[in-house]
């Protein structure tokens, strides 16, 4: 089926579309329905396992043999790939682990784990007991980790004695134990596996290690679960300082990423597949564990960054060596390697030659990045935009279906099932080519969030600024070819003297001058204009401030006078998070004076002074 039918079919037939869709899957008991009567439930009556979908029902089907997980390690120079058999023993006896420590359907279980397969082996065993897990960014500091254990009341907390962030050694068991003491909450056990570059203490009955427990336990079978039976808890970022959990259904989500891997991302069974994120966030779940294995794919698992472990090559390294057909990470990644292999010299040297594309999300990916990367590799590189609410990509070009290739700078056109407008403030349509708040049509598709734990008033929150829309909270463009360009979120918009401006508009075209190797626009105060544009950027030549003009005069001359900037700050590094998001909350705070508040998930922390510096430098 074509992108232009399925996407239409899915839209006058959402009940048809995804119950036919949901015949990818095992059921132990088919859905009687695909859209519920109530428009926001998905296959009421079926009863399924997605560990058995992910991984038990290919060993069934002869491929016990074949790769399913692939562990690439670079910090600790570990490289190993589990069979699917091998997979299956090791998720069974893990679940029987759990199950020893007394953990039954619907208890909540937090994995605080850095990229090992052990963290993969715990999801999964979760799923096939039916427990419900939240996964914790690792490294994420004790106060953080303590607000989610009070929210989801887990029984059973599963960390390891540490993570390893490039050559740096970070014990987790010190922040574990902080967080439970700070937590309100009990919980029955807290397991840690052992690792060899950092020992951890047992300090209370409770604590057990993980090794110990998993020689004594006997594998677990799946257990069979409602496709409304939550699957995990994911927290995002909340207004209020109290995160939010996404609470995501089994079967929904099942149908939506078995859905996904051939039709949007064009993965066969059998192919590799490498979302090169964390498991901390929603890629994680759901394009490093569920959705690839779901397909049939091998899914890789990398513990390392795309510069410095040990080099900017590293990623191309890895395509070549275990053959990876589609390729998935943040713009950031391609940017840092970029910035540390201008002439793509060790991409050449690697030969990636296997990869039919490469797909970009997390952030806004800028033009002169994904041209860059594109003329290096020699294949498609796909823009695409979702959020962790939605689960899966909501804008793409789906390879899968023949789309055409959206023009670079748009997101993509609307995935099947998503059915996107662009409204006003008062939540009417508006023309192509003006910006206004990116929403989608209720129902939302399956895969997409029902709920956020034990905040029914937040959750209702999302769909009451437009009646009869979700409310994405970012700013959007309709081309007049249906593409859609995302510009960021709404509080991005900046009205400078009366003047509604994207500031992702302006970062586009900063991003394309020839002395830019990244950057960041904000909004900054103004007594007279109310904003004004202020960009920071990393310089090609360094951190000497020598395109100034340059930037100012390409924001004049493609944009308008009036979206000129105020400020133009060159500086040797973003302030980002470990995710690779630039931190513009903290840089909107340098420039309006703010008080200044660094976030636990922080990748660079001493650049913030920096970037003080360098600010105080110009304006001065």
């Amino acid at each position: 089926m074509h992108y232009d039918d399925a996407y239409q079919n899915s839209i006058d037939d959402p009940d048809g579309f995804w119950l036919d869709a949901a015949k990818a899957l095992d059921w132990d008991n088919a859905p009687s329905e695909g859209l519920g009567a109530d428009r926001s439930s998905w296959f009421a009556g079926g009863q399924l396992n997605l560990c058995h979908n992910a991984i038990d029902r290919h060993v069934d089907a002869g491929r016990g043999r074949d790769p399913a997980l692939i562990y690439e390690s670079p910090v600790t120079g570990i490289s190993r790939t589990y069979s699917f058999s091998e997979l299956q023993s090791e998720v069974a006896q893990a679940a029987g682990m759990l199950a020893a420590q007394g953990a039954k359907l619907g208890d909540r279980v937090i994995i605080y784990m850095p990229m090992i397969p052990q963290a993969v082996f715990a999801m999964l065993a979760c799923a096939r007991l039916g427990l419900v897990h939240s996964v914790v960014f690792g490294g994420f500091s004790a106060a953080e980790l303590a607000k989610r254990i009070d929210d989801c009341a887990p029984k059973l907390v599963l960390t390891a004695s540490c993570g390893i962030e490039g050559a740096k050694v970070i014990p987790y068991k010190p922040i574990v134990d902080d967080a439970l003491a700070r937590a309100t909450k009990e919980v029955s056990a807290l397991l840690v596996w052992q690792r060899e570059q950092c020992s951890a203490d047992l300090t209370s009955a409770k604590e057990k290690f993980w090794q110990d427990e998993l020689a004594n336990a006997e594998p677990a079978d799946c257990v069979s679960v409602s496709a409304d039976h939550p699957l995990y808890i994911l927290y995002t970022s909340g207004t209020t300082g109290k995160p939010k959990g996404v609470v995501r259904e089994t079967g929904g989500y099942g149908v939506a990423l078995a859905w996904s891997m051939p039709n949007i991302y064009g993965a066969r069974p059998e192919e590799t597949y490498w979302a090169a994120s964390d498991i901390g966030w929603v890629v994680g779940h759901s394009y490093i564990v569920y959705g690839p294995l779901l397909n049939g794919n091998a899914t890789v698992l990398f513990e390392g960054k795309p510069v410095g472990t040990p080099d900017a090559g590293i990623f191309w390294q890895i395509v070549a060596k275990h053959q990876v057909s589609i390729l998935f990470t943040a713009p950031t990644a391609i940017r840092a390697i970029r910035g540390a292999d201008p002439a793509g010299d060790l991409l050449r040297n690697a030969g990636p030659d296997s990869l039919r594309a490469l797909f970009l999300a997390g952030e806004r990916a800028d033009p002169d990045t994904v041209k860059w990367v594109g003329e290096q590799l020699g294949k498609p590189v796909i823009d695409h935009w979702w959020q962790t609410e939605l689960g899966w990509p909501a804008l793409a070009t789906c390879i899968g279906l023949g789309s055409d290739p959206a023009p670079i700078g748009a997101a993509g056109y609307p995935v099947p099932g998503f059915a996107f407008r662009v409204l006003d403030e008062n939540g009417s349509e508006i023309d192509p080519e003006v910006t206004g708040n990116l929403a989608i049509k209720e129902p939302l598709p399956p895969g997409s969030f029902r709920s956020l734990w034990q905040d029914e008033e937040g959750f209702r929150g999302y769909f009451t600024a437009f009646e009869g829309f979700y409310a994405t909270g970012d700013a959007g463009v309709m081309g007049e070819d249906g593409a859609f360009r995302v510009m960021g979120r709404t509080d991005d918009i900046i009205n400078v003297a009366g003047h509604r401006l994207s500031t992702g508009q302006i970062e586009e075209v900063v991003a394309a001058c020839p002395c830019v190797v990244e950057c960041a626009v904000i909004g900054g105060a103004d007594d007279l204009k109310g904003e004004v544009p202020v960009v920071f950027y990393v310089s090609s030549g360094g951190d000497e401030n020598d395109g100034v003009g340059e930037v100012i005069g390409a924001v004049r001359r493609e944009i308008s006078p009036i979206a000129a900037p105020r400020h133009v700050i060159a500086v040797k590094a973003l302030p980002k998070t470990r995710s690779g998001k630039i931190l513009r909350n903290l840089l909107r705070a340098i420039v309006n004076g703010w008080e200044i508040t660094i976030p636990q998930t922080i990748e660079n922390p001493e650049v913030v002074q920096a970037t003080i510096d360098h600010y105080e430098a110009v304006v001065a």
